[in-house]
């Protein structure tokens, strides 16, 4: 039903019910039948599906093979440890998804809305989940919205509808009878769960709530736009499935050779078992997790909220970074930027009369007030304070222009309290849409001041004279179509204007009327404002440019309003309109919008249209956003960034949340995201150099005729103190120093790691057949040697692995020192005790660690050459 185009009378008889509201009884009843005011979760918190999730990949899945092989065969040490480190690997997952989404669910309650209704002609305050249609809202400024009503008394009021619309000016309401037809947005009588009041009041009666409410629909629609595999989750289980089919042909041709060399069948079968389950790389599911929820801890410290681990890594491979302007970019408040006084536009605010007078009339026609609460210190003598600690701001109540005016004068040295008591308030003309203007008469010690803002051409309109350095000049034609001129000159930079004036009045109290008030005035000048960009964005835009990330701003603001910020923060690009974008095709959009960087006047299908045609073209794409008219593109993009000030429909699709809204904060967190992407590459580089030498050296020996150099459970033991706790120090790297000085990665991660995992392997390879076919006389110390030679190599590969650059260039990383130092005690404690009968292995004597340690370093300075090679 078009609530908007029936009359008030009609409204109330609709929803069966009047102006004195709902009885008690009624509303009890129509809440049975409607259901409470709440929104359905986009996504519920689900238990079950999010612990299943964490065993879906292709890699976990080849785990979860090796299980059942190895209790099949016995192998029950082999079968504990993978057992223990899929469980682990699982644990880590559900334990920081769930975390995430509880902390959303409390965030939630903690924000029980109230509401204010009338109720059988009394007024209550009740929780606003027990609204129903039919009751009657009370609303005020600074309240917020609570369901969908259709507006029946306006006083003044102004509605922020910017999680809606997008935009950052408030919208005027009325209580008035609209046409059939008129557009959600052009709705004046219509207030919409979500919004909030910044100026004036009204009574409103509630036509829809819950789920019906425009703000519900949209929550419905989020629900239809199908999430997709973030581009790290396809990267690894592709990783994974290439790994299993190499895994597959390499063990089967060993196996092969082995029989046809008439090697025991038996013992080629477990050899070729064993090195399946070593060249699986079981510690990876565990050590992703893991530097995946160590990363999300940093990011916590920056004020990102990780929903879901892979988010944090693709981060990192975010090619294009679609912002919302307002609170992202912006700082979302109104500031005075720059006036026009004494004939000239200036930012630089001189210490003189008229300036003066100018931000005296912003403070003198003003309605914003100080809390009372604020200590004396605060409210009086505010000049004084710093404005960057944000302590004045956080007391001023009131419409986000007239707040600016306060600042401004508060900035310039005046004092509210001080000029306000001077001059006794005795008669408002507030603002209206018709006049474009406010008037406020105050009384001073020489008679009575009439105090006026509103729109420049207004305002110089009812104008007949101009202060000008102390002087009055009376306005003809041409002088007003100068200021005109000014006035068009500030508005081209994206600025809002106001013009200001004045007027003395010689008459009584009785004989002051509008016309009198507004008349005749005398013109002082302009204010110009804008919502700043936040002082680091500028700096945050420059190193997403030199990271190889294009940043788009996409907003519900006028063009001219987001160029200005877009030159301010250093964009570069071509700036295009909804009404534009509605006149070209998809496939002129999918060839024009490389040059494009900003979208203005946008509404929810454009957003998603925007974010389909960037992902055509292959780009990875981050959305920010905060209203329910992002949430439809925040699901469809690869990272979908909901701001913390957002609402719950953003959040619930989104992948992470920006606490702090700063756009900052986003860079420094693909600035952790590309050092996750960096630290599981060089655990996978570490990895292949590890695991398929193993495979190399059985296979060349079967093939020489020569024994084999590993037996089964060593090959299992290498596997467990290498692939563990080394790999898992790698993953707490500290970041590269060129981290943000290169174009996100599109490789595969094979590509990734190069070359360098086929030379590490082959150096290990040769080490350890060298020392085995020297020790060959004596079987069981030239498998010792063997053994102990790849797993030292390991070690010191390690240490090669933690850094692109040359190790003495790294920082220092005590977790690998302690990895190291642990798997090598236990390599000892299985060496020089008892238990070296199970696994095989002998004493080995000071000259033979000195052999391998030897050969260790020589490798280790080979690496560091290959290395600097391959950079």
């Amino acid at each position: 039903m078009e609530w908007h185009a029936i009359k008030e009378d009609e409204v109330l008889k609709q929803l069966r019910t009047s102006k004195e509201g709902l009885s008690e009884e009624e509303a009890s009843r129509r809440l049975q039948i409607y259901g409470r005011n709440e929104l359905k979760k986009v996504r519920r918190l689900e238990t079950l599906k999010i612990l299943l999730r964490q065993f879906a990949s292709f890699l976990v899945i080849i785990l979860l093979i090796a299980i059942v092989i190895s209790a099949i065969l016995k192998h029950w040490i082999d079968f504990s440890v993978i057992l223990g480190i899929v469980v682990l690997n699982g644990a880590f997952g559900f334990f920081q998804e769930y975390k995430a989404e509880r902390e959303i669910e409390n965030l939630k309650k903690m924000l029980v809305l109230k509401a204010k209704v009338i109720r059988k002609n009394k007024i209550e305050e009740i929780d606003a989940g027990e609204l129903v249609p039919g009751d009657i809202l009370i609303l005020s400024e600074g309240d917020e919205i609570t369901a969908d009503a259709r507006i029946l008394i306006s006083n003044n009021t102004e509605v922020n509808e910017a999680p809606f619309t997008g935009e950052s000016v408030s919208v005027e309401k009325f209580a008035r009878t609209l046409r059939m037809g008129v557009t959600l947005t052009e709705r004046i009588n219509m207030l919409y769960q979500g919004t909030s009041i910044v100026k004036g009041n009204c009574q409103a009666v509630v036509i829809e709530t819950g789920m019906r409410t425009e703000l519900g629909k949209i929550a419905w629609l989020v629900q239809e736009v199908q999430p997709e595999k973030t581009p790290f989750n396809e990267k690894m289980d592709k990783f994974a499935r290439n790994l299993g089919l190499v895994i597959i042909i390499l063990i089967a041709i060993v196996s092969l050779i082995g029989v046809f060399s008439g090697i025991d069948k038996i013992q080629i079968f477990f050899t070729a078992v064993s090195l399946a389950v070593s060249a699986i790389p079981e510690g990876m599911p565990a050590v992703v997790t893991i530097t995946l929820a160590l990363a999300t801890k940093r990011m916590a410290k920056v004020n990102v909220l990780i929903r879901k681990l892979p988010a944090a890594e693709t981060l990192g491979r975010v090619t294009i970074i679609a912002v919302d302007k307002t609170g992202t970019i912006t700082e979302e408040k109104m500031q005075v930027k720059r006036i026009f006084v004494n004939k000239k536009i200036t930012s630089n605010f001189e210490k003189n009369k008229e300036t003066e007078l100018l931000f005296k009339i912003g403070i003198l026609c003003n309605n914003a007030r100080i809390e009372e609460k604020a200590s004396e210190s605060k409210r009086t003598g505010l000049a004084s304070e710093k404005r960057e600690e944000g302590e004045i701001e956080e007391y001023i109540i009131g419409d986000p222009t007239e707040k600016a005016l306060l600042l401004a004068a508060d900035n310039y040295g005046l004092d509210k309290k001080k000029e306000t008591q001077a001059q006794k308030r005795v008669r408002e003309f507030p603002f209206s849409s018709a006049r474009k203007m406010m008037s406020i008469v105050r009384e001073t010690k020489n008679g009575y001041v009439s105090y006026v803002k509103g729109a420049p051409e207004i305002i110089i309109k009812n104008c007949n004279a101009e202060l000008i350095n102390g002087k009055m000049y009376r306005l003809n034609k041409i002088r007003k179509e100068e200021l005109i001129e000014e006035y068009e000159e500030l508005a081209s930079e994206g600025m809002r204007v106001l013009g200001f004036a004045y007027k003395p009045i010689v008459k009584s109290v009785k004989d002051i009327e509008q016309k009198l008030a507004e008349r005749n005035l005398i013109f002082v000048g302009f204010q110009g404002f804008i919502d700043p960009p936040r002082a680091e964005v500028k700096q945050a835009i420059k190193e997403c440019e030199e990271a190889g990330i294009r940043v788009i701003m996409i907003t519900g603001d006028s063009a001219m309003t987001a160029k200005t910020v877009g030159e301010e923060i250093g964009l570069k690009g071509e700036i295009i309109t909804a009404e534009q974008l509605e006149r070209i095709s998809d496939e002129k959009l999918f060839d024009s919008i490389d040059k494009i960087s900003i979208f203005a006047r946008v509404s929810p299908e454009d957003k998603l249209r925007i974010i389909n045609t960037l992902k055509r073209k292959n780009e990875i794409v981050a959305m920010t956003g905060d209203g329910v008219n992002d949430a439809p593109a925040l699901k469809r993009a690869d990272i979908g960034i909901a701001v913390g000030r957002g609402t719950d429909v953003a959040k619930d699709a989104s992948d992470m949340i920006l606490v702090d809204n700063h756009f900052a904060s986003i860079v420094k967190a693909v600035k952790e995201g590309r050092r996750i992407d960096d630290n599981i590459t060089k655990f996978i580089k570490y990895m292949f150099s590890a695991n398929f030498y193993e495979i190399m050296l059985i296979a060349f020996s079967i093939l020489v005729a020569l024994p084999l150099p590993l037996l089964p459970l060593q090959i299992l033991w290498l596997n467990f103190i290498t692939d563990s706790f080394p790999a898992l120090a790698l993953s707490t790297e500290h970041a590269e120093e060129d981290i943000m000085k290169r174009k996100p990665s599109r490789k595969s991660i094979l590509r990734e790691v190069k070359a360098f995992p086929v030379i590490a392997g082959i150096m290990i390879f040769l080490a350890s057949l060298l020392l085995f076919y020297f020790y060959m006389e004596d079987l069981d110390k030239a498998r010792t040697m063997a053994a102990t030679t790849g797993f030292m190599f390991e070690m010191f590969l390690v240490f090669n692995c933690k850094s692109k650059n040359l190790f003495f260039k790294s920082k220092f990383n005590k977790y690998i020192v302690y990895a190291v130092l642990f798997s090598l005690a236990l390599h000892l404690v299985v060496i020089y005790t008892p238990l070296n009968s199970l696994f095989s292995f002998v004493f080995l004597g000071i000259f033979d660690w000195l052999k391998i340690i030897g050969l260790c370093i020589v490798g280790f300075v080979i690496m560091e050459a290959v290395k600097l090679k391959m950079k």
